[in-house]
Protein backbone atom coordinates (compact mmCIF):
# COMPACT_ATOMS: atom_id res chain seq x y z
CA UNK A 1 0.00 0.00 0.00
CA UNK A 2 2.92 2.30 0.14
CA UNK A 3 5.94 2.60 -2.09
CA UNK A 4 8.76 1.62 0.66
CA UNK A 5 8.70 -2.48 1.98
CA UNK A 6 10.66 -4.46 3.65
CA UNK A 7 10.56 -7.85 4.27
CA UNK A 8 10.21 -9.91 7.02
CA UNK A 9 10.15 -13.52 8.35
CA UNK A 10 6.64 -14.88 9.49
CA UNK A 11 8.10 -15.23 12.95
CA UNK A 12 10.40 -12.04 13.00
CA UNK A 13 10.14 -9.67 15.27
CA UNK A 14 12.28 -6.61 13.91
CA UNK A 15 10.91 -3.88 16.33
CA UNK A 16 11.51 -6.12 18.95
CA UNK A 17 7.55 -5.83 19.88
CA UNK A 18 6.56 -9.20 18.98
CA UNK A 19 3.85 -9.98 17.21
CA UNK A 20 2.88 -13.76 18.20
CA UNK A 21 -0.36 -13.72 19.28
CA UNK A 22 -1.66 -11.13 16.76
CA UNK A 23 0.16 -13.49 13.88
CA UNK A 24 -2.47 -16.40 15.47
CA UNK A 25 -5.55 -13.98 15.85
CA UNK A 26 -4.80 -13.32 12.00
CA UNK A 27 -4.15 -17.12 11.00
CA UNK A 28 -7.22 -18.06 13.27
CA UNK A 29 -9.59 -16.41 10.79
CA UNK A 30 -8.32 -17.10 7.94
CA UNK A 31 -10.02 -19.80 5.31
CA UNK A 32 -9.50 -23.67 4.79
CA UNK A 33 -5.58 -24.29 4.96
CA UNK A 34 -4.25 -20.63 4.66
CA UNK A 35 -1.35 -19.59 6.29
CA UNK A 36 0.91 -16.33 6.33
CA UNK A 37 3.44 -17.10 4.06
CA UNK A 38 5.36 -13.60 3.79
CA UNK A 39 5.44 -10.72 5.59
CA UNK A 40 6.71 -7.06 4.31
CA UNK A 41 6.67 -4.08 6.47
CA UNK A 42 4.98 -1.54 4.81
CA UNK A 43 6.93 1.78 5.51
CA UNK A 44 5.62 5.51 4.58
CA UNK A 45 3.36 5.62 7.30
CA UNK A 46 3.54 7.47 11.03
CA UNK A 47 0.99 6.58 13.69
CA UNK A 48 1.06 2.45 12.99
CA UNK A 49 2.91 -0.31 12.01
CA UNK A 50 1.66 -1.12 8.44
CA UNK A 51 2.23 -4.98 7.31
CA UNK A 52 1.35 -6.47 3.71
CA UNK A 53 0.56 -10.43 4.56
CA UNK A 54 1.11 -12.60 1.48
CA UNK A 55 -1.48 -15.79 2.34
CA UNK A 56 -1.14 -19.18 0.49
CA UNK A 57 -3.55 -22.18 0.65
CA UNK A 58 -5.08 -24.43 -1.35
CA UNK A 59 -7.09 -21.91 -3.51
CA UNK A 60 -4.52 -20.06 -4.20
CA UNK A 61 -2.84 -16.47 -2.93
CA UNK A 62 -4.09 -13.61 -1.62
CA UNK A 63 -2.57 -10.53 0.21
CA UNK A 64 -4.29 -8.77 3.46
CA UNK A 65 -2.73 -5.44 5.12
CA UNK A 66 -2.35 -5.52 8.76
CA UNK A 67 -2.58 -2.29 10.84
CA UNK A 68 -1.42 -2.51 14.39
CA UNK A 69 -0.74 0.68 16.69
CA UNK A 70 2.00 0.82 19.06
CA UNK A 71 2.80 3.91 20.38
CA UNK A 72 2.19 4.38 23.67
CA UNK A 73 0.07 7.57 22.21
CA UNK A 74 -2.24 5.60 20.10
CA UNK A 75 -2.44 2.19 22.22
CA UNK A 76 -4.26 4.59 24.32
CA UNK A 77 -6.57 6.07 21.76
CA UNK A 78 -7.05 2.92 19.79
CA UNK A 79 -10.01 1.51 20.52
CA UNK A 80 -11.91 4.85 19.21
CA UNK A 81 -9.73 4.76 16.27
CA UNK A 82 -10.03 1.42 14.91
CA UNK A 83 -13.38 1.08 15.95
CA UNK A 84 -14.31 4.44 14.02
CA UNK A 85 -12.02 2.93 10.22
CA UNK A 86 -14.03 0.07 10.85
CA UNK A 87 -17.27 1.35 10.81
CA UNK A 88 -16.26 3.76 8.03
CA UNK A 89 -15.05 0.95 5.98
CA UNK A 90 -18.29 -0.99 6.40
CA UNK A 91 -20.04 2.39 5.51
CA UNK A 92 -17.90 2.87 2.22
CA UNK A 93 -18.36 -1.11 1.37
CA UNK A 94 -21.30 0.55 -0.59
CA UNK A 95 -20.35 3.81 -2.07
CA UNK A 96 -17.66 4.07 -5.50
CA UNK A 97 -14.97 5.13 -3.20
CA UNK A 98 -12.13 2.79 -3.62
CA UNK A 99 -11.44 2.30 0.05
CA UNK A 100 -10.25 -1.43 1.77
CA UNK A 101 -12.37 -4.14 2.86
CA UNK A 102 -12.98 -4.70 6.67
CA UNK A 103 -11.34 -8.69 6.77
CA UNK A 104 -11.41 -8.39 10.78
CA UNK A 105 -10.90 -5.91 13.69
CA UNK A 106 -9.11 -6.32 17.78
CA UNK A 107 -9.85 -2.69 18.80
CA UNK A 108 -8.80 -3.44 22.75
CA UNK A 109 -5.81 -5.89 21.56
CA UNK A 110 -8.27 -8.66 23.46
CA UNK A 111 -6.45 -11.45 21.27
CA UNK A 112 -3.19 -9.42 19.64
CA UNK A 113 -0.27 -7.93 21.40
CA UNK A 114 -1.37 -4.33 19.78
CA UNK A 115 -4.31 -3.01 18.93
CA UNK A 116 -5.11 -4.33 15.19
CA UNK A 117 -7.30 -3.90 12.29
CA UNK A 118 -7.06 -6.54 8.87
CA UNK A 119 -8.03 -5.42 5.67
CA UNK A 120 -7.73 -6.19 1.72
CA UNK A 121 -4.56 -4.92 -0.43
CA UNK A 122 -5.77 -2.30 -2.64
CA UNK A 123 -3.46 -2.04 -5.76
CA UNK A 124 -1.17 1.02 -6.13
CA UNK A 125 1.05 2.85 -4.62
CA UNK A 126 2.05 5.85 -3.04
CA UNK A 127 3.59 8.75 -4.89
CA UNK A 128 4.78 11.39 -3.76
CA UNK A 129 7.13 12.31 -6.19
CA UNK A 130 7.44 15.38 -8.50
CA UNK A 131 6.68 13.99 -12.13
CA UNK A 132 3.16 14.67 -12.33
CA UNK A 133 2.39 16.06 -9.41
CA UNK A 134 -0.17 18.38 -11.42
CA UNK A 135 -2.45 15.20 -12.71
CA UNK A 136 -2.38 13.24 -9.63
CA UNK A 137 -3.61 16.82 -7.71
CA UNK A 138 -6.22 16.65 -10.14
CA UNK A 139 -7.45 13.52 -9.74
CA UNK A 140 -7.35 14.24 -5.65
CA UNK A 141 -9.27 17.18 -6.17
CA UNK A 142 -11.85 15.18 -7.81
CA UNK A 143 -11.52 12.43 -5.80
CA UNK A 144 -12.38 14.46 -2.75
CA UNK A 145 -15.26 15.91 -4.01
CA UNK A 146 -16.96 12.57 -4.50
CA UNK A 147 -15.99 12.10 -0.67
CA UNK A 148 -17.47 14.96 0.15
CA UNK A 149 -20.56 14.53 -1.76
CA UNK A 150 -21.47 10.54 -0.41
CA UNK A 151 -24.87 10.64 1.15
CA UNK A 152 -24.36 9.34 4.95
CA UNK A 153 -27.18 9.09 6.97
CA UNK A 154 -27.45 11.35 9.78
CA UNK A 155 -27.16 8.08 12.11
CA UNK A 156 -23.97 7.04 10.41
CA UNK A 157 -22.29 10.05 10.35
CA UNK A 158 -18.63 10.05 12.18
CA UNK A 159 -17.99 12.34 14.91
CA UNK A 160 -17.61 15.78 14.23
CA UNK A 161 -14.14 16.69 13.62
CA UNK A 162 -11.42 17.46 16.01
CA UNK A 163 -8.89 20.26 15.40
CA UNK A 164 -5.45 19.44 15.13
CA UNK A 165 -3.72 22.45 16.33
CA UNK A 166 -5.02 25.82 18.84
CA UNK A 167 -3.86 29.07 19.51
CA UNK A 168 -1.76 27.96 23.11
CA UNK A 169 0.05 24.75 21.37
CA UNK A 170 1.16 25.94 18.06
CA UNK A 171 5.02 26.13 17.74
CA UNK A 172 6.73 28.33 15.55
CA UNK A 173 10.33 27.80 14.49
CA UNK A 174 12.69 28.81 17.08
CA UNK A 175 14.79 30.85 14.24
CA UNK A 176 11.99 32.02 12.22
CA UNK A 177 12.60 35.63 11.04
CA UNK A 178 9.03 35.99 10.73
CA UNK A 179 7.43 35.98 13.99
CA UNK A 180 4.79 38.39 13.81
CA UNK A 181 3.43 36.62 10.55
CA UNK A 182 3.53 33.49 13.15
CA UNK A 183 1.56 35.56 15.66
CA UNK A 184 -0.89 37.11 13.19
CA UNK A 185 -1.93 33.47 12.02
CA UNK A 186 -2.34 32.12 15.95
CA UNK A 187 -4.36 35.19 16.32
CA UNK A 188 -6.71 33.84 13.65
CA UNK A 189 -6.95 30.64 14.74
CA UNK A 190 -7.72 32.17 18.43
CA UNK A 191 -11.39 33.01 17.36
CA UNK A 192 -14.59 31.28 17.65
CA UNK A 193 -14.52 28.65 14.60
CA UNK A 194 -17.01 29.85 11.49
CA UNK A 195 -20.00 28.41 10.76
CA UNK A 196 -20.61 25.75 8.12
CA UNK A 197 -22.27 23.08 6.34
CA UNK A 198 -21.27 19.95 7.46
CA UNK A 199 -19.61 17.53 5.19
CA UNK A 200 -18.58 13.79 5.24
CA UNK A 201 -14.70 14.21 5.78
CA UNK A 202 -11.56 11.96 5.59
CA UNK A 203 -10.27 14.22 7.40
CA UNK A 204 -6.39 12.87 6.68
CA UNK A 205 -6.50 13.32 2.61
CA UNK A 206 -3.59 14.04 1.33
CA UNK A 207 -0.84 12.15 -1.44
CA UNK A 208 0.54 9.86 1.37
CA UNK A 209 -2.75 8.11 1.83
CA UNK A 210 -3.85 7.85 -1.67
CA UNK A 211 -3.09 5.33 -3.65
CA UNK A 212 -2.54 5.49 -7.36
CA UNK A 213 -2.04 3.54 -10.68
CA UNK A 214 -1.04 3.70 -14.13
CA UNK A 215 1.06 6.63 -15.92
CA UNK A 216 0.31 9.34 -18.24
CA UNK A 217 -2.92 9.24 -19.11
CA UNK A 218 -3.68 6.02 -17.94
CA UNK A 219 -2.83 7.62 -14.18
CA UNK A 220 -5.75 6.83 -11.64
CA UNK A 221 -6.73 6.78 -8.27
CA UNK A 222 -6.60 2.88 -7.05
CA UNK A 223 -7.31 3.48 -2.93
CA UNK A 224 -7.75 6.00 -0.35
CA UNK A 225 -6.90 4.79 2.65
CA UNK A 226 -6.31 5.79 6.98
CA UNK A 227 -9.80 6.34 7.76
CA UNK A 228 -8.93 6.29 11.50
CA UNK A 229 -9.95 10.06 11.60
CA UNK A 230 -12.63 10.19 9.27
CA UNK A 231 -15.00 12.76 10.72
CA UNK A 232 -17.95 15.55 10.22
CA UNK A 233 -17.23 18.99 8.92
CA UNK A 234 -16.31 21.53 6.90
CA UNK A 235 -15.05 20.65 3.42
CA UNK A 236 -12.86 23.47 3.90
CA UNK A 237 -10.67 21.74 6.32
CA UNK A 238 -10.21 18.33 4.10
CA UNK A 239 -8.97 20.97 1.32
CA UNK A 240 -7.07 22.86 3.74
CA UNK A 241 -5.10 19.00 4.99
CA UNK A 242 -4.68 18.43 1.28
CA UNK A 243 -3.21 21.80 -0.01
CA UNK A 244 -0.55 21.90 3.20
CA UNK A 245 0.43 18.83 2.27
CA UNK A 246 0.88 19.59 -1.35
CA UNK A 247 2.54 23.05 -0.17
CA UNK A 248 5.02 20.90 1.67
CA UNK A 249 5.69 18.32 -0.84
CA UNK A 250 6.01 20.20 -3.96
CA UNK A 251 5.95 24.11 -3.13
CA UNK A 252 3.83 26.78 -1.98
CA UNK A 253 2.01 27.37 -5.60
CA UNK A 254 1.01 23.89 -5.23
CA UNK A 255 -0.94 24.52 -1.98
CA UNK A 256 -2.72 27.19 -3.56
CA UNK A 257 -3.75 26.34 -6.41
CA UNK A 258 -5.45 22.93 -5.02
CA UNK A 259 -8.65 24.66 -3.49
CA UNK A 260 -9.32 26.04 -7.00
CA UNK A 261 -8.75 22.18 -9.08
CA UNK A 262 -11.54 21.18 -5.68
CA UNK A 263 -13.85 23.97 -7.00
CA UNK A 264 -13.27 22.86 -10.56
CA UNK A 265 -13.92 19.43 -9.78
CA UNK A 266 -17.43 20.40 -8.59
CA UNK A 267 -16.31 21.02 -4.45
CA UNK A 268 -18.31 23.55 -2.36
CA UNK A 269 -16.09 25.58 -0.49
CA UNK A 270 -16.86 28.73 2.28
CA UNK A 271 -17.91 31.71 0.11
CA UNK A 272 -16.51 34.09 3.30
CA UNK A 273 -12.68 34.44 2.44
CA UNK A 274 -12.11 35.00 6.45
CA UNK A 275 -13.40 31.61 7.26
CA UNK A 276 -11.69 29.67 4.60
CA UNK A 277 -8.55 31.52 5.61
CA UNK A 278 -9.54 30.12 9.40
CA UNK A 279 -9.56 26.50 8.38
CA UNK A 280 -6.58 26.47 6.18
CA UNK A 281 -4.17 28.28 9.33
CA UNK A 282 -5.94 25.80 11.25
CA UNK A 283 -4.73 23.00 9.64
CA UNK A 284 -1.25 24.82 8.78
CA UNK A 285 -0.49 25.19 12.10
CA UNK A 286 -0.95 21.84 12.99
CA UNK A 287 1.85 21.11 11.02
CA UNK A 288 4.48 23.65 12.82
CA UNK A 289 7.28 23.69 13.18
CA UNK A 290 9.02 21.50 10.46
CA UNK A 291 6.25 19.32 9.05
CA UNK A 292 7.72 15.99 10.94
CA UNK A 293 4.43 13.64 11.08
CA UNK A 294 5.13 13.52 7.22
CA UNK A 295 8.20 14.70 6.65
CA UNK A 296 9.73 11.13 7.95
CA UNK A 297 7.49 9.16 6.12
CA UNK A 298 8.05 11.00 2.89
CA UNK A 299 11.84 10.54 3.06
CA UNK A 300 11.49 7.33 3.89
CA UNK A 301 9.80 6.96 0.28
CA UNK A 302 12.44 8.61 -0.93
CA UNK A 303 12.04 12.65 -0.46
CA UNK A 304 15.16 12.91 1.38
CA UNK A 305 15.39 16.59 -0.16
CA UNK A 306 12.49 17.44 1.96
CA UNK A 307 14.46 18.57 5.11
CA UNK A 308 13.47 19.81 8.07
CA UNK A 309 15.09 22.98 7.13
CA UNK A 310 12.84 23.33 3.16
CA UNK A 311 9.65 22.14 5.10
CA UNK A 312 9.74 24.84 7.50
CA UNK A 313 10.23 27.34 4.80
CA UNK A 314 7.95 26.15 2.52
CA UNK A 315 5.83 26.09 5.57
CA UNK A 316 6.19 29.56 6.72
CA UNK A 317 5.77 30.47 3.40
CA UNK A 318 2.55 29.12 2.36
CA UNK A 319 1.28 30.59 5.59
CA UNK A 320 1.99 33.72 3.88
CA UNK A 321 0.73 32.98 0.56
CA UNK A 322 -2.58 32.58 2.08
CA UNK A 323 -2.85 35.49 4.07
CA UNK A 324 -1.71 37.38 0.66
CA UNK A 325 -4.47 35.39 -1.02
CA UNK A 326 -7.73 35.41 1.80
CA UNK A 327 -6.98 38.05 4.22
Amino acid sequence: MTAGEETEGVGDDPYGEGWDATRSWVEHGLSGAERIEKVVRLRGGWTSRMRRLDLGGPDGRRSLVLRSFVAPFYVRHAEGLLTREADILRLLADTDVPAAELVAVDATARHCDHPSLLMSLLPGTVRVGDRQADDRADLLARQLVRIHHLPVPAQRRPRTYQPWASAERVSPPADTERPDLWQRAIDVIRREPPAYQGSFLHRDFHPGNVLFTGTGEDLRISGVVDWVETSWGPADLDVAHCSTALALLHGVPAGMRFADRYAAAGGTLAEDRAAHLHWRLLDALGFAPDAEKVGVPWRELGRVDLTARVLTERLEGYIHALFERYA
